[in-house]
């Protein structure tokens, strides 16, 4: 099974909206066959690793780290026939694929036509792998992270204004992946501003993610390295009420322009996550200042925090902290991080977690205490 998923990660951001799968099928002790999905539309690991294995498939063993698919609604045939037609006698899965059209469907069906069926073997690092994904399925929305560059002690920019660059260059490494790995990369009107930023992976052989810009009143400027630049998608989202020519400049820029309600005097995240949902957006980076991360943070939005500390110290109390404005009044009220995983990168640590006060369905007021969020 750690096979398999270690298979399926070599498809990390190629396979968006569909899930990452890996494949291998062993006889008598021995690997005979193994591959994974490569991308959305092509074959699934299962066939790829069937057709390796060949007649060797024959009372062999199949683990796989998501159950086999069953329906037609996709682009691709379904896996279970071709797995039972095989001569596989048994197969190993490590989870359920929450899809409502297959949710244990696809093990049933295996079991039915003899083959027995385990479930649950590495679990949790398959679920770990397609959170994004998973989260989609149940939820509706995407699979927001959080990214944020800081200090020891908590700034993300001196007093100046300054922040580049806080963390070193492997740390800066780990944030193209991630925007490799991730459909869209969001920021807030300040960064662009600050940073003129462009967004970009960076990273030859990979995709670059969707650009996405909060900017309530079309500050954006036309010399922006975002509106220069040719090749990733790029949105900008606005309120009602926007300067129709701004409107209309920047999209002479080849930039798309979402009209949003507003909320708060902000473009209104909820409306955000629905439009991005519409175009099967499963993953979203956000890379914004104190001020959206803030906003992120109140609104419940964060599904995954990845703070990655630099060996330094600003000192004072005037510097950008990570979440600007109001936080937990009382020490019980402050937000508590689970799944926490801390890695060195360089001399630089990231730390990741997930907020246990996440709550994707917000309708209170945009800017709730942590207090209150954790009682609505």
């Amino acid at each position: 099974m750690r096979r398999a998923l270690s298979l399926a990660a070599r498809a990390r951001g190629k396979t968006s909206p569909n899930p990452m799968v890996g494949a291998v099928v062993v006889r008598r002790g021995r690997i005979v066959g193994e591959g994974f999905h490569p991308a959305a539309g092509e074959p699934h690991a299962e066939v790829l690793a069937l057709r390796e294995a060949g007649e060797r498939a024959r009372g062999a063993t199949l683990y796989v780290n998501l159950e086999p698919c069953c329906h037609l609604r996709k682009r691709t045939p379904p896996c279970t026939p071709m797995l039972i037609q095989s001569g596989l006698i048994r197969a190993v899965v490590a989870m359920e694929d929450p899809q409502r059209e297959v949710s244990g469907r696809g093990i049933d069906l295996l079991r039915k036509n003899g083959i027995l069926v385990e479930v649950g073997t590495m679990e949790l690092e398959a679920k770990r792998l397609n959170a994004a994904y998973t989260h989609f399925v149940e939820r509706g929305r995407p699979f927001v992270m959080l990214k944020v560059a800081a200090t020891l002690d908590g700034w993300i920019a001196a007093p100046d204004g300054s922040s580049r660059w806080i963390t070193g260059e492997k740390a800066r490494r780990r944030v193209h992946r991630l925007r490799a790995e991730a459909d869209a990369v969001l920021v807030g009107i300040g960064t662009v501003l600050a940073d003129n930023p462009l967004l970009t992976a960076r990273i030859r052989g990979r995709r670059d993610p969707i650009r996405i810009v909060l900017d309530t009143h079309l500050r954006i400027p036309l010399s922006a390295r975002l509106l220069e630049s040719v090749g990733p998608r790029t949105i900008i989202a606005t309120v009602e009420g926007s300067s129709s020519l701004r409107f209309s400049e920047i999209v002479g820029r080849g930039a798309e322009v979402w009209t949003l309600p507003e909320r708060g005097g902000k473009v209104d995240l909820s409306a955000l996550m629905e439009r991005l949902a519409e175009e099967k957006v499963i993953s979203l980076l956000v890379e914004g200042g104190s001020g959206l991360s803030a906003q992120m943070l109140r609104g419940g939005w964060i599904d995954r925090l990845l703070l990655f500390f630099a060996p330094k110290l600003m000192g004072g109390a005037d510097a950008r902290p990570i979440f600007e404005g109001r936080g937990a009044f009382r020490l019980s009220d402050a937000v508590r991080l689970e799944d926490l995983r801390i890695e060195r990168l360089g001399e630089d640590l990231l730390l990741q977690g997930i907020p246990e006060m996440s709550a994707p369905d917000r309708t209170e007021d945009p800017d709730p205490s942590p207090q209150e969020a954790r009682r609505k």
